[in-house]
């Protein structure tokens, strides 16, 4: 077991439930279990009893928890005293794609370096036309972004976060005095954005065509954020952007027209599907509390519970 599966049986030993065991580790709930059955197929045998109404641990189950959970949580203790004695500095390398972004990972910061004095949190911004190079790279540990996020080698933690997609038009367009637009304003327009995206992510966020079937282009050609608004500032073409978008890039030449009919942008973490370290994890988790208590909350459907089947 690697020490993401170890903590991921650990925590849902102790919960017994899988909607709180991917809360606390920052997870989908269908991580923790794809982590569980990997655990069992290996070991050959199950380690959780699952019905529609509770969880438990089989014998085989206590029997492991109950042997590897000393080892666990010794290693972590001789870590941090480790860490302790010799006034290591362990530093997190975190990205964002967008100012919201940002400011949720200063906020979770400065709450973690009031826990951990000794590991500092550095922030960096990632371009939308390499969103996981750094990550790859391992020039970064984490990158708050925008969903999906669906690559193999890759873990996404739950929705974070949720902002309302905005169409973004120059002041000369014949949108620009709507108060707010739908899919079918869309017909023959352009949208333009940053080259390299994923398809998947395109297809989600960008609709090829309106309701009635008319077409709605796509133009894929400027390295970074700032070119696109500067090319729809000057009349070239639409875009479709986060509704905070307006306040973080004010330009007197752009107008932010919010949709009646799209739903809103969602964000959240995205790391190594090789593992964060413990520092990593607990950051996770501090990036997740922060986020509840945030001005814009996950909806209640994403804390639904009920152990996973």
């Amino acid at each position: 077991m690697n020490w993401q599966e170890q903590e991921t049986f650990l925590v849902l030993a102790e919960e017994l439930h899988f909607g709180r065991a991917a809360e606390r580790l920052a997870v989908s709930r269908a991580r923790v279990s794809q982590m569980i059955h990997t655990v069992e197929r290996r070991i050959g045998a199950p380690l959780f009893e699952r019905t529609s109404r509770r969880v438990s641990l089989t014998p085989l189950g206590t029997q492991l928890r109950d042997a590897l959970a000393p080892h666990h949580h010794g290693i972590l203790a001789a870590l941090a005293r480790a860490a302790d004695s010799a006034g290591a500095a362990e530093v997190l390398r975190a990205g964002f794609t967008h100012p919201l972004g940002s400011e949720m990972l200063m906020s979770a910061a400065t709450a973690f370096r009031a826990e951990r004095p000794a590991c500092t949190v550095e922030l960096r911004e990632v371009q939308l036309s390499d969103r996981f190079g750094q990550l790859r790279r391992r020039e970064l540990d984490l990158v708050f972004l925008e969903y999906p996020a669906v690559e193999p080698d890759l873990v996404s933690g739950p929705v974070l976060l949720r902002d309302a997609k905005v169409l973004v038009v120059s002041t000369s367009h014949p949108l620009a005095t709507r108060t707010s637009v739908s899919v079918a304003d869309l017909a023959d327009e352009t949208l333009l954005t940053a080259r390299g995206l994923a398809g998947y992510f395109l297809d989600h966020h960008f609709p090829t065509h309106t309701p009635s079937g008319r077409p709605i282009h796509r133009s894929m050609t400027m390295p970074y954020w700032q070119e696109v608004m500067v090319q729809v500032a000057a009349g070239n073409g639409t875009a479709l952007a986060a509704a905070q978008a307006g306040h973080f890039y004010p330009r007197p030449s752009l107008v932010y027209l919010p949709f009646d009919d799209l739903p809103p942008i969602e964000y959240g973490l995205v790391w190594r599907a090789s593992g964060l370290s413990p520092a990593g994890t607990a950051f996770v988790r501090t990036v997740t509390e922060t986020a509840r208590t945030s001005a814009e909350p996950v909806t209640a459907s994403d804390a639904a519970d009920g152990p996973d089947r």
